[in-house]
């Protein structure tokens, strides 16, 4: 399998400390990603949202419905880490999830409003954080310590990665 199919954006990236001017480009990215979304996916139809977006990944629906799961943990685990000494995080089976009759069925469009209302919310947030702010942690069981500059470049990748899917899809496809 083309390793260009699955990261079409490339692979996701710790940079360590960010520059202030990094982070409100990276900030700036999880802004867009609610628009990013809506646009890839604009004027598809059923049958186009429930196609995979690679031979063994989720359809076009999932993948919508898996950005907005992934984000809302997200913004709860900056929270954590702004209000908690070192959190430990649970993760979640995001296959699981993705195989929820919600994911498989679920209206795109709600998910994409509900992403819309959860960024507003989160980059307001991110934008009144100090510098200190962003060198807080949690305790990733997987990924082991994270820092909140971490997981600004880890979601605003993540973003731009599941909108390259459906993009790149709808161009092979001529959608």
């Amino acid at each position: 399998m083309s390793d260009a199919l699955r990261f079409p954006v490339g692979h996701p990236t710790r940079e360590g400390e960010l520059t202030p001017a990094r982070r409100q480009e990276l900030i700036s990215q999880i802004a867009a990603a609610p628009i990013l979304l809506r646009e890839a996916v604009a004027g598809l139809r059923a049958q186009q949202l429930d196609t995979p977006y690679r031979l063994g990944g989720w359809t076009v629906r999932q993948v919508v419905l898996h950005v907005s799961d992934s984000h809302i943990h997200a913004y709860a685990r900056f929270k954590w880490a702004l209000t908690e000494e070192c959190p430990r995080i649970k993760p979640y089976d995001q296959d699981r999830w993705a195989a929820l009759v919600d994911s498989q069925q679920g209206d795109v469009d709600t998910s994409i409003q509900l992403l819309e209302g959860l960024h507003k919310r989160w980059v307001t947030l991110l934008n009144e954080l100090d510098d200190s702010a962003f060198r807080r942690t949690l305790d990733h069981p997987e990924e082991g310590l994270l820092t909140l500059d971490d997981l600004l470049c880890i979601y605003a990748w993540h973003g731009r990665h599941h909108a390259a899917h459906i993009t790149g899809l709808r161009t092979r496809n001529g959608w």
